[in-house]
């Protein structure tokens, strides 16, 4: 590992993903990511949204579907050049250009239509900050869960798949 990159161990409750984030080219969404990870944020948070051929989201809410404060929203870092592609993790967000803040999804497929296209809202992406250097195996398990509509949210897991730990490697 070099300073250009952060290493972090997630535990699931489905087994263990290591990911490299790239704090050159994302350097606001890794050190909003680490601050989330080392305040504990993440601990008992799911991914609770779900989608086969598609991606899997999670960082904001518990297993009984309650959203975790967070911060102040950041830039969106979508002009990085980085691309969702499989394996890749971004930050999530509302239809508002920056408006990330703790949720992040991992793509299960090249998301081209994900990445930066033109300065317009529909057209500005999604910020990739990193990607999973060990246990896609575990991404792909997460991305095969059953699903349901809960609380107002689809692609919900019907058993909450649960990131018991983010854990930052120094």
């Amino acid at each position: 590992m070099s300073d250009t990159s952060v290493l972090v161990q997630m535990e699931t409750s489905h087994g263990e993903i290591l990911l490299e984030l790239d704090a050159v080219k994302a350097p606001v969404s890794v050190a909003n990511f680490v601050a989330y990870a080392r305040a504990g944020h993440y601990d008992g948070t799911i991914f609770h949204r779900v989608i086969n051929g598609f991606m899997i989201q999670g960082g904001g809410y518990t297993a009984e579907m309650q959203e975790k404060p967070t911060g102040e929203p950041i830039i969106n870092e979508a002009t990085n050049k980085l691309r969702n592609k499989v394996g890749t993790i971004a930050m999530a967000r509302t239809s508002e250009i920056n408006s990330s803040r703790a949720q992040f999804f991992i793509n299960t497929v090249d998301n081209r239509d994900l990445d930066n296209a033109g300065l317009k809202p529909e057209m500005y992406g999604y910020a990739v900050f990193g990607q999973v250097i060990d246990g896609m195996d575990v991404v792909y398990k997460i991305e095969q869960q059953a699903t349901t509509s809960l609380e107002g949210h689809d692609d919900v897991p019907v058993e909450p798949v649960v990131i018991q730990s983010v854990e930052v490697i120094d």
